[in-house]
């Protein structure tokens, strides 16, 4: 086992794999950690196909090295991971000699620089949208006054009592725009930030649900229970990951499976810095996923997948996550949707 190579690679922003004679995994670096989110401790000495799906690209350049001896470049490889969709990858193969034989797998993700920049539109997009929604929201609260007032009184005048049935739909209609219109209105405080443990807000968020929703739906732990504590606010990451949760369980109507799921992240970059470590959570559902016509702007204001949704949830998490100086990103397709939030470690 070259030990004493594996520190070289420690550092390296790139994520390397390296493979023994047999193409089972002797060293992941921590950069290939986080990229693929799996855990080197728990994969060393298992085969590739423990860790990945859709290898047939990987193990065709694999080959190529391995029989020309020499390194071979994919520069469109596709590879799934248990706890991602398929990722599109630049990847390198560079058989070595170190004592016995050896085979370095480097790999670059190919749309982080496309993820950067999303990632800054979307910023971009909720300051604009929060901003004109409030100045709407702001029109609209006065004259919804005027309209439950007239109710009111004609209400009063109504001879027959089966026509109250119709004011009582405009009154009980425009304290619902009231509603709305408030939380539009209520000012963004700036986030109270204090040391916190993610699990107890995943615990928290998990209790709420289930309270909510009927037995047929199950909420399944899957936590790193060595995370270090976090700096944050804890209401809003409660609400952050409460809309999540709950949009998933309301979009399998209640009957389904959710998992949450804690990693720690390392070397990633979020809103333009580069951070040692960061806490990953991702919520993922076996539900029927987002329908392509949404993806692009899922976190818009009141874009939303159900009739009765105001479209409001993801924009809050969003605007709360940013706040905390993280990213939330999704990925879907029928049968499973997984969305990662992303929160630094000072």
């Amino acid at each position: 086992m070259p030990d004493a190579f594996f520190p070289t690679l420690e550092h390296l922003a790139t994520a390397v794999i390296l493979l023994d004679e047999q193409s089972h995994i002797a060293y992941l670096n921590p950069s290939a950690e986080n990229l693929f989110a799996l855990s080197g401790k728990n994969l060393v000495g298992y085969p590739l196909q423990h860790a990945f799906t859709h290898t047939g690209q990987l193990v065709a350049a694999m080959q190529q090295a391995l029989d020309n001896n020499a390194s071979y470049i994919e520069h469109d490889l596709t590879l799934g991971t248990h706890a991602h969709a398929r990722l599109h990858l630049h990847c390198t193969a560079t058989p070595l000699q170190l004592g016995k034989r050896y085979l370095l797998l480097e790999f670059h993700p190919m749309d982080r620089p496309l993820k950067l920049a999303r990632e800054e539109q979307m910023l971009d997009q909720t300051r604009a949208s929060r901003l004109l929604l409030r100045n709407l929201a702001h029109e609209i609260k006065n004259p919804l006054g005027g309209i439950r007032g007239a109710a009111q009184l004609l209400e009063q005048e109504l001879e027959k009592p089966a026509l109250r049935e119709y004011t009582q739909v405009v009154i009980q209609e425009t304290d619902r725009l009231r509603v709305l219109t408030e939380k539009l209105l209520t000012p963004q405080h700036e986030p109270h930030f204090s040391t916190l443990n993610i699990h107890e807000v995943l615990e928290r968020v998990r209790s709420v649900v289930l309270a909510e929703m009927p037995a047929g739906l199950s909420i399944r732990r899957d936590y790193d229970v060595s995370l270090p504590a976090l700096l944050g606010d804890k209401e809003q990451l409660i609400q952050v990951l409460l809309n999540i949760v709950r949009n998933a369980a309301q979009a399998m109507q209640g009957q389904g499976a959710i998992v949450l799921r804690t990693r720690i992240a390392r070397q990633v970059t979020l809103v333009k810095k580069l951070h040692r470590l960061a806490v990953m959570v991702q919520i993922i559902d076996n539900g029927p996923g987002i329908p392509a016509q949404l993806s692009d702007k899922i976190f818009y204001p009141l874009v939303s997948g159900r009739p009765d949704g105001h479209g409001l949830g993801l924009t809050l998490a969003q605007d709360f996550v940013s706040q905390h100086q993280g990213s939330i990103e999704f990925d879907s397709e029928p049968g499973r949707t997984c969305f990662t939030v992303l929160l630094p470690l000072q």
